[in-house]
């Protein structure tokens, strides 16, 4: 049998050392990333279980991933590919426990944890009644990531408890389809107790009124203590989505780092970069690295490496000084403003390299798109990477830019030295504003009204978030300019999912807003296909920009929610849209940046009494 592609390769999750394996079931490698990364819930047949964390991965074949400028960001030597199954060894690089521990019988009733069921190895079954086992349902969570079974007996005996033990009795859990509410979801015990329903776990306070405070428990790391935790639990359910928010990071792969001496360096580095000069170019000489590239000597890899260590010493104060929070925050601009510079500059073919990032202006001159449409530039990017990293997760509530490092999970025991990630392809059309026209637009004062809406709402939550009032809050990137970057860049998404046949899940944007930067990048970077074969790129070429572009503002000037849409003090989630909705502006999770905030469809056409002009309107 072939071996299969490591973009599609499957895998299983073993819960139980290698001697006694037992494949659970078989997720892609991607998912461990974005899906089912450590500390998430993945359920296979009638079981449900947790992934481990990274530190009790097998990783000794897994895949090296190298993205200099990302890893230096995050502070860590590299990143990795999951690892892959073994089929030969029958054993997999990835663990997984079972999670909840609570399991109940749908034909006795029982509820147990599930090591008192006595099921027959390898399967999760009833011994008294031979019936398939259901995991709990419902499962407690903080703000800080812990994480714990839903505490049945005290949730039953409330104002019925004798003294800190338990009653002795046996519980029972059956739901009695009268309605599909937690009415109908009974919790009982033999000692007598009246059946109690599962209405009104959900509230905030439910859990702190019963004097049920979170455990401090990670049971994602092997041997990991209970720590002491402040945070209130709250009740979810077991295949919530709030129950694991991945904290992913990622980067285009740029020159310098993309190509050349840097390239070739990077997958040794990690051997170079505590060894003397003569070391490294025995090493190289010995190991003949340069054999196909005479164009390099062993002092230029001696010069690179100096080069990184020094990047990397840079990082290191930087983050001693300004705090791993505010590192991690000031990530983003400093990644994106050296990917928007190399957007800007473009980078032609080579045919004589294997290049990982290639952008070029189109043949045809774009005066059409200068004159009416107020574009400066156009790119195609014919070619491009794109690492995607796995820093943390979060539960309850999704990632904000003002948390703090409490409120992300550890995916390891110790400070990882690597990050799981994986690596896409793909192509895309680089968009940038004449900033003379765009400066002149953002200062009226229809527009800077919209914008201070958003971004007063965006504040606030910001510092609701932040939960430590000695460190600075991040101010809100709610701009003019944003919004109508942001708007501009989910129109076109939209509207090539239609003209160009493209799902609109396939394409993904990135917004260039900050300071000086006035650019849009639309790109698809998956595993498929879709995407891969120059289809996008064709949309960048000023004829059919044009046209994509007319068509997308025209669509614009009217939404079949209007006039609410529009004429909207606020809308979205916490109030972090203006005229944006479902039917007009919003985009697949996948597709977006910002969760389908800090969105304003009048930043593009104006609002129609016309006193907020658009930056298209003419």
């Amino acid at each position: 049998m072939s071996p299969v592609p490591p973009r599609t390769r499957r895998r299983g999750l073993p819960s139980t050392p290698a001697s006694t394996v037992r494949k659970l079931g078989e997720i892609r490698r991607g998912q461990l990333v974005t899906t089912y990364g450590v500390g998430a819930m993945i359920a296979v047949e009638n079981e449900s279980f947790l992934i481990r964390g990274i530190d009790s991965w097998d990783i000794s074949e897994a895949h090296p991933i190298w993205e200099p400028r990302l890893a230096e960001q995050l502070g860590v030597s590299g990143f990795r590919l999951p690892p892959a199954p073994d089929p030969e060894r029958a054993r997999d690089g990835v663990r997984a426990v079972r999670f909840p521990e609570m399991y109940s019988c749908p034909s006795c009733r029982q509820l147990l944890p599930f090591r008192k069921f006595n099921s027959p190895a390898g399967r999760a079954e009833c011994s008294t009644c031979q019936e398939s086992l259901v995991p709990s349902r419902f499962v407690i969570a903080c703000t800080h990531g812990h994480l714990e079974d839903f505490p049945y007996w005290m949730w039953l005996h409330r104002g019925n408890r004798t003294g800190s033990g338990a009653c002795g009795g046996q519980l029972t859990f059956r739901a009695d389809g009268s309605t599909a509410s937690l009415r109908s979801v009974l919790i009982g015990c033999s000692c007598g107790v009246e059946e109690v329903s599962m209405e009104g776990s959900f509230r905030r306070q439910a859990l702190r009124d019963l004097g049920i405070r979170c455990a401090g428990r990670s049971p994602w790391l092997r041997d990991a203590p209970a720590v002491s935790c402040q945070e209130p639990p709250r009740t979810l359910q077991r295949g919530s989505s709030s129950v694991w928010f991945p904290v992913m990071h990622s980067a285009l792969s740029i020159p310098p780092w993309s190509q050349g001496i840097a390239k070739l360096v990077a997958p040794f580095y990690e051997i170079f970069k505590d060894e003397d000069d003569a070391s490294i170019k025995a090493y190289v000489r010995m190991q003949r690295l340069l054999l196909h590239h005479p164009e390099y000597t062993g002092d230029d890899v001696v010069a690179e490496v100096q080069r990184r260590r020094g990047a990397e010493s840079a990082a290191a104060q930087t983050a001693s000084v300004t705090g791993a929070d505010n590192r991690t925050r000031n990530y983003r601009r400093e990644i994106y403003e050296g990917e928007y510079q190399s957007l800007v500059k473009g980078h032609p073919e080579h045919a004589d390299e294997q290049q990982e990032f290639v952008c070029e202006p189109p043949v045809a001159p774009i005066g059409s798109l200068r004159s009416s449409h107020d574009l400066a530039q156009v790119m195609l990017v014919k070619r491009l990477r794109e690492v995607r990293a796995l820093k943390s997760f979060r539960r309850v509530e999704e990632p904000s830019e003002a948390d703090s490092s409490l409120r992300e999970a550890p995916i390891s025991l110790a400070k990882p030295k690597w990050l799981p990630a994986f690596e896409v392809s793909g192509e895309g059309v680089f968009v940038r504003l004449d900033p003379e026209r765009l400066r002149i637009w953002e200062q009226d004062p229809g527009q800077v009204a919209r914008a201070a809406r958003i971004r007063k709402n965006h504040d606030r939550l910001l510092s609701a978030r932040a939960g430590d009032a000695a460190k600075p809050v991040p101010s809100s990137p709610a701009t003019p300019r944003f919004l109508l970057l942001h708007a501009l860049a989910h129109i076109l998404i939209n509207e090539w999912s239609l003209d160009g046949g493209y799902p609109a899940a396939s394409l993904r944007e990135r917004i260039y807003g900050e300071g000086d930067m006035a650019g849009v990048l639309i790109y698809t970077a998956t595993s498929d296909s879709a995407g891969s074969l120059g289809g996008v790129v064709a949309q960048g070429e000023p004829d059919r920009l044009s046209a994509s572009l007319r068509s997308a503002l025209h669509r614009a000037t009217w939404c079949s929610n209007d006039p609410l849409c529009m004429e909207a003090e606020a809308s979205g989630a916490d109030g972090l849209n203006v005229a944006a909705c479902h039917a007009c502006l919003l985009l697949p999770e996948t597709s977006c940046e910002n969760n389908n905030t800090m969105l304003d469809r009048a930043a593009l056409v104006g609002t129609p009494d016309g006193r907020v002009p658009g930056f298209f309107t003419r």
